[in-house]
């Protein structure tokens, strides 16, 4: 492996826990990220010529401890930094790995802290905790990158400005705070998801970090239902991806996948979570959510899927959470339980504005449109999903199955 390759692994693997020590110490989610920025620069200047540390996180970690103690002698501390490595892991040995954990969700609740906008919750996690940045999300959050990263980082300063502690919030501000940390890490999902398909070298491992994050969420906090069905609902969908194209690369919806090729182990800890989900006495979006994958589930038992079922779930999903996703959602699966008017009717609700860029609606509305016998307004719809999509195996798809409506 090259040593830019190496910088790039370190980097997408340990960008969190890095910030969250480094803030811990210094009390600036700023300065730490900031002198974590240049110590990966400094390892881009010196390891492709003096070689890999044997620890490069421990590398990075000393060298931005050292440029955050003091920004005026950068250049030298970081030289020196190397030195202080044998102090470091004693250090690191004497708080256990049983803190990195906790640091890392201190983080992710001091950038859900109300002090910080609430559309700017999400992205700053993601940005903090992931190292996305911001050229990555403004898609996600239909905000140009300048715009977006401009918004970052007045938020990184509000941290300081509104002396944010780094520590877990008391059992009252919890919930309110969970529900904006849940958030970010299924968008952090969802943008590694939708990237991997569309050819994102950096989309398969952002995923992973989306569950793991989602995993430490659910282990730290076993009774907060909603953390539950979030791991649940993960878990689900990285257990399809192996089925998600066929042997030529050629992409396969979820209701023709082949339930064979599922991963297994995750669908059982996948329904281990539902079932401490359910245990709790609440019902939130990410279990609905969860419950409607698990639904389709069921093919693994050689049974029929009950979209009449779904449908159930994705309305009361809707009643509690009515984004554009669960509205489309909720067509998609009216549609496959046969009473495609009344899938219509639900995407005709949606709102034009929202549902414009929305590829999802384009494709379900061009699915609704064909098994209603309106072949014209199924190729117009089809002509918008296609040119919406960025996944060339879902593209190819769509493109062979607006070629079938003249068959």
């Amino acid at each position: 492996m090259s040593a830019e390759a190496e910088i790039e692994r370190v980097a997408r693997l340990a960008y969190g826990r890095l910030v969250a020590t480094l803030a811990a110490r210094t009390g600036s989610v700023s300065a730490a990220a900031d002198a974590l920025s240049e110590a990966l620069v400094r390892a881009l200047e010196t390891w492709p010529l003096r070689g890999v540390p044997e620890r490069p996180e421990a590398w990075l970690a000393a060298v931005a401890r050292n440029l955050a103690a003091d920004a005026g002698r950068r250049a030298r501390v970081a030289t020196a930094a190397v030195d202080h490595l044998v102090l470091l892991e004693e250090e690191r040995a004497d708080m256990g790995e049983a803190a990195t954990p906790d640091r890392i969700l201190s983080l992710m609740f001091v950038c859900a802290h109300p002090a910080i906008d609430a559309r700017m919750r999400t992205p700053l996690m993601l940005q903090l905790v992931l190292g996305l940045d911001a050229r990555r999300m403004a898609g996600a959050f239909l905000v140009p990158p300048g715009t977006l990263g401009q918004r970052l980082t007045r938020a990184r300063a509000k941290i300081e400005a509104a002396r944010i502690g780094f520590a877990l919030p008391a059992a009252d501000d919890l919930a309110p705070r969970l529900a904006h940390v849940l958030d970010a890490v299924y968008a952090a999902y969802t943008v590694g998801a939708d990237g991997d398909g569309a050819g994102d070298a950096k989309a398969s491992s952002l995923a992973r970090e989306a569950v793991w994050l989602a995993r430490l969420l659910a282990a730290q906090m076993p009774r907060a239902a909603e953390a539950q069905g979030l791991l649940a609902l993960l878990l689900y969908g990285e257990a399809r991806r192996p089925a998600r194209t066929d042997a030529a690369g050629r992409f396969v919806p979820l209701a023709e996948q082949d339930a064979v090729r599922w991963n297994a182990g995750l669908v059982a800890e996948a329904d281990l979570a539902m079932a401490r989900a359910a245990a709790a006495p609440s019902l939130g979006r990410y279990q609905l959510e969860a419950a409607i994958q698990a639904a389709h589930m069921d093919r693994r038992h050689a049974r029929p899927t009950n979209w009449t079922a779904i449908a159930g779930l994705y309305r009361g999903l809707v009643a509690l959470h009515p984004t554009t996703g669960a509205k489309v959602g909720l067509a998609a699966a009216l549609a496959e339980a046969g009473d495609t008017a009344a899938s219509l009717a639900a995407l005709d609700a949606i709102d034009p504005a929202h549902a414009a860029g929305y590829q999802p609606f384009w494709a379900v509305r061009a699915h609704a449109l064909r098994l209603a016998g309106d072949r014209t307004g199924s190729a117009a719809a089809y002509n918008r999903a296609i040119a919406l999509t960025a996944d060339p195996a879902v593209r190819s798809f769509l493109v062979g199955r607006k070629a079938g409506l003249g068959a």
